[in-house]
């Protein structure tokens, strides 16, 4: 079955460049285009798409708010998240907001479909860039401590229970059947999610919350 999708951007322009890519992928249907937040909440309802490539910054609110939206009326919705800001503080807002990827424009476009070909496996992608952004941020007095209600997919916390057992990341993609970069990609989503700056912390939440 191929993924159905639908296209979330205020930019037409990038709306068609976004639908040729996609149709160019024989296990990928784009199912519907919605230019702002209020379609792609309407739209997602009628036509029950897998996944949204969904823009941040998007009228009538920004689509942190409309994935939020989107995530609490249909939580098995995939949001990918296709933006030009390579911003920090954005990422973990999305991550938060439960997407499950966080691409920017300026992607080849094999990394797009790449990105969305592993977030409708039930793996994080995030892009590179953002990747190094998250695993290299400084440390701060003030840290955001992950609570067990943070919600984290299987994968995630696999990968979370290996890292505290001290498995190196190339331990872990040999483990669990997955690429260095993937792994990765989840062990920044991690930290993202739950507010943590090291391995340390990773570990130190796996144990206070009996994931081990």
């Amino acid at each position: 079955m191929p993924i159905r999708i639908l296209i979330a951007d205020d930019h037409a322009v990038v709306r068609s460049g976004l639908r040729a890519l996609l149709r160019s992928d024989q296990d990928i249907e784009v199912v519907g285009e919605a230019e702002d937040g209020t379609e792609a909440l309407r739209l997602a309802a009628s036509l029950h798409p897998d996944l949204i490539l969904l823009d941040i910054t998007m009228p009538p609110e920004n689509g942190i708010k409309t994935a939020q939206r989107l995530k609490e009326a249909h939580p098995q919705l995939v949001v990918l998240f296709l933006t030009m800001h390579e911003d920090e503080a954005l990422l973990h807002e999305a991550l938060r907001a439960g997407a499950a990827g966080y691409v920017i424009k300026r992607a080849e476009e094999s990394e797009i479909l790449q990105a969305i070909h592993a977030v409708s496996h039930g793996d994080i992608y995030v892009h590179p860039a953002m990747t190094r952004a998250l695993l290299h941020r400084p440390v701060t007095t003030e840290r955001r401590r992950g609570t067990p209600e943070v919600s984290l997919t299987r994968r995630e916390l696999d990968v979370l229970r290996l890292l505290a057992k001290g498995n190196t990341n190339r331990q872990i993609a040999g483990l669990l059947n997955l690429s260095m970069r993937t792994v990765e990609n989840h062990r920044a989503n991690l930290m993202g999610k739950l507010g943590l700056d090291s391995r340390v912390e990773l570990v130190n939440y796996a144990e206070e919350h009996h994931l081990l």
